[in-house]
């Protein structure tokens, strides 16, 4: 449709929510009254590091909202819809990163007079990075990467010297559950695998892998780590890669199904589980219908 994302950041953001439970604090450190030391807050508004604080700013924010013309998502409640005849603006909030789009200037101006009035915000302009995700917005699409943070945990785990691989997992040797094999550190295991799950949202091809490693978080033996180590050894191979989603394409969803029953040695369950969506496309590494997998160096 055309939208160029913007995005903008609310300052304190959960000082701004007001809780409905009945909370109390300790008085804190050098702020004790003197005359009754031994007294407690009764917290009203909501303070950094209560649990009710994201709950209670997204409330604000969703009142605040609604009030002024916009529709909340029905499936994704963070997601927030405002049209007037033709024209459309959406609004996405993450905690307090606020990004959006529209087909209308005016409604972005209408939109940032409204909030300023309400929150303490930072305008931050076009979007180019967002959760760790790398924004590239062009007149013919948008290219969305991770390269950045590829670099990040490769240095993490000392992976940046490596060999690297030209596939992030072996295809005729399936992992099993190797008792006997040797342990390894169950907490370095589990980082590595939470690491690469977050990669996942701009590198699809690499669910796989990672989801067979991610099965043996329990009791990681040295096989185990090996092949985590093999897809660190791929994205060495592979540093530079992303979804292109081109201004042209279609709406129509696409979507495939590998259940191969056999190919799980473990329990006999599908080795997918299902399909994995992307976007307006599913891509299925076996059939290889179509790609949405670019290379961020070229020109799109």
């Amino acid at each position: 449709m055309g939208f160029t994302v913007y995005q903008m950041d609310v300052k304190s953001a959960f000082l701004y929510g007001t809780i409905e439970e009945e909370v109390y604090v300790y008085q804190p450190l050098g702020f004790v009254d003197p005359a009754y030391p031994n007294k407690v807050y009764k917290v009203i508004k909501a303070l950094y590091g209560l649990h009710q604080a994201p709950r209670a700013w997204y409330e604000t924010l969703s009142s605040f909202l609604m009030e002024n013309g916009f529709g909340r998502g029905t499936i994704d409640k963070t997601l927030f819809i405002k049209k007037n005849k033709s024209d459309i603006m959406l609004v996405q909030v993450y905690m307090d990163d606020i990004i959006f789009g529209f087909t209308k200037k005016s409604m972005c101006t209408e939109f940032e007079d409204c909030m300023h009035k309400r929150f303490q915000m930072s305008f931050m302009g076009e979007l180019t990075l967002f959760l760790g995700l790398q924004v590239k917005q062009q007149p013919d699409g948008i290219f969305i990467s991770q390269d950045k943070y590829v670099a990040d945990i490769l240095k993490k785990f000392d992976f940046w010297s490596i060999r690297t691989a030209t596939t992030p997992i072996e295809s005729n040797k399936p992992l099993v559950n190797d008792e006997d094999g040797k342990d390894v550190d169950v907490h370095v295991y589990r980082s590595m695998i939470g690491s690469l799950m977050y990669l996942t949202a701009s590198r699809p091809y690499i669910m796989f892998a990672v989801c067979a490693c991610s099965r043996f978080q329990v009791t990681p033996k040295a096989s185990h780590l090996n092949a985590v180590k093999r897809i660190f050894r791929y994205l060495k191979h592979q540093l530079k890669l992303g979804l292109w989603y081109p201004r042209d394409s279609p709406f129509e969803l696409e979507a495939f199904l590998d259940s191969d029953y056999e190919g799980a040695s473990l329990d006999r369950k599908s080795t997918t589980g299902g399909c994995q969506f992307l976007g307006r496309r599913l891509i299925s590494w076996k059939c290889k219908k179509q790609t949405i997998v670019a290379n961020s160096t070229t020109e799109a």
